[in-house]
């Protein structure tokens, strides 16, 4: 499946190639929620930011971290060759981390945000099940939209994401796939099971909210023995959301990593 992607990259080229950079949202995100830490990198890089299936404006379709993965791979296929810096947020991150697993030559870097390979992840999202059976009153807008919400959605946080992946005015209605992603939750909640001995050996930065649970020192003989050169790196005061939460200091480390020479 080819996903819909924002493209950005330097104004003139660079005297030295340098590689791609991929960076994919979490759980009812899009790509423009990376839009931040992207033009950063865009500076020096070609970047591609992608909306996963079933989000943004990409195609609908069964959920799995393997289709997911293969989707990125296929969709970057269309525009280079080259491997490519993979930066991941939530499901993003594991989405990012199977690409790397299952296609370790595509995956120069990876860098995933506040996420491990393990079951669990999102438990907070606090999304009815029941909500793809929401009536839309007509000429919705984005103050209608938030107050339709607010009842079954108390977390404002998550409402305003949730109302990002509307279609507002005279039909509204969901814009994502949202009966696939609830059909998929549990396996999205989930991480697969993987043959003895799979690993990515490049370079792995885990980036953790210093406020979230999703990165826990219990995950951590997991995450050395899937990405063996993995480093950690926590923002303070930030949570799930670090790249909006603290995104001067998530673009440093990007970055940092990102221009780090090989050891």
């Amino acid at each position: 499946m080819l996903l819909n992607v924002i493209e950005r990259g330097p104004d003139s080229p660079t005297q030295k190639a340098l590689p791609p950079i991929v960076l994919l949202h979490g759980l009812f995100g899009r790509a423009r929620n990376l839009g931040f830490v992207q033009r950063r990198l865009a500076t020096t890089h070609r970047t591609f930011a992608m909306d996963l299936r079933n989000h943004g404006d990409s195609p609908h379709g069964p959920m799995s971290y393997e289709a997911m993965a293969e989707d990125v791979r296929e969709t970057l296929a269309h525009y280079t060759s080259e491997p490519a810096i993979v930066l991941g947020h939530s499901m993003g991150g594991k989405t990012a981390m199977m690409l790397a697993l299952h296609h370790p030559q595509q995956v120069l870097r990876l860098i995933v945000a506040d996420i491990a390979p393990a079951q669990g992840g999102f438990t907070r999202m606090d999304v009815p099940p029941d909500l793809e059976n929401l009536s839309f009153p007509p000429e919705l807008d984005r103050k209608g939209a938030d107050a339709l919400l607010r009842p079954v959605i108390p977390n404002e946080a998550v409402r305003q994401m949730m109302v990002q992946n509307m279609n507002l005015g005279e039909k509204p209605g969901w814009a994502i796939g949202l009966h696939q992603i609830m059909q998929a939750l549990p396996a999205i909640m989930d991480w697969p099971a993987l043959p003895a001995g799979t690993a990515y050996n490049g370079p792995t930065l885990f980036i953790k909210g210093e406020l979230s649970p999703y990165i826990q020192a219990s995950n951590y003989a997991a995450m050395r023995a899937l990405f063996p050169h993995y480093i950690l790196e926590t923002v303070g005061g930030a949570g799930h959301w670090v790249h909006a939460d603290a995104p001067a200091r998530f673009a440093q480390i990007v970055e940092e990593f990102v221009a780090r020479q090989p050891a």
